[in-house]
């Protein structure tokens, strides 16, 4: 928690992770849902294993869901948003500043009328002012519009997973297989 004075009275204003606060940007502004994946997952992983909280893994497959979602890959975003749903009836989505009965309406509806209905970008509803206030000055900052829809002819942004770099990824892999045929 930060506090801020405001006319001698002491607010408390909760302190939200910037791995959350960049993957609402790029949720909101850029709409890279798997910049979104990439961020709150290595964010989740950072925790001890007993300590990970779900809700970062529901928020994930929202973020999953609409990548496929807006793909075409329909069968992928249902069973993402089948699996936030499940997973963000946890009451602790409040704690991160989100209308959870909202959010689980929009889920649900998305679900039901996934195979009937066009792609539509997905506004988490966001219920904290300095949360938001928070996201609007760091997509400024980065030159992004906030609630920016998404970009049908940027073919990385909707083809991200098969067009990014992964050398790392493959190195890293050679290198483990490596180890393991010397041991």
């Amino acid at each position: 928690m930060c506090y801020t004075q405001k006319k001698n009275i002491t607010v408390r204003l909760p302190m939200y992770p910037q791995q959350y606060i960049d993957y609402l940007v790029y949720f909101h502004a850029d709409r890279d849902y798997f910049e979104c994946h990439e961020i709150l997952e290595e964010y989740w992983k950072s925790f001890p294993i007993e300590t990970r909280s779900a809700v970062w893994v529901g928020l994930i497959q929202i973020a999953v869901g609409l990548y496929h979602q807006r793909r075409g890959n329909l069968t992928g975003a249902e069973k993402m948003f089948a699996g936030a749903l499940a997973i963000l009836r946890d009451k602790q989505l409040s704690n991160l500043g989100v209308d959870r009965e909202a959010l689980l309406h929009d889920l649900q509806h998305r679900l039901q009328t996934l195979h009937t209905t066009p792609y539509a970008d997905l506004n988490l509803p966001l219920t904290a002012p300095e949360l938001v206030q928070s996201c609007k000055t760091h997509a400024k900052k980065r030159a992004v519009t906030w609630l920016a829809p998404s970009d049908f002819t940027n073919s990385f942004l909707m083809h991200k997973h098969t067009l990014r770099d992964r050398s790392h990824v493959i190195r890293t892999r050679e290198d483990t297989i490596k180890r393991r045929q010397r041991n």
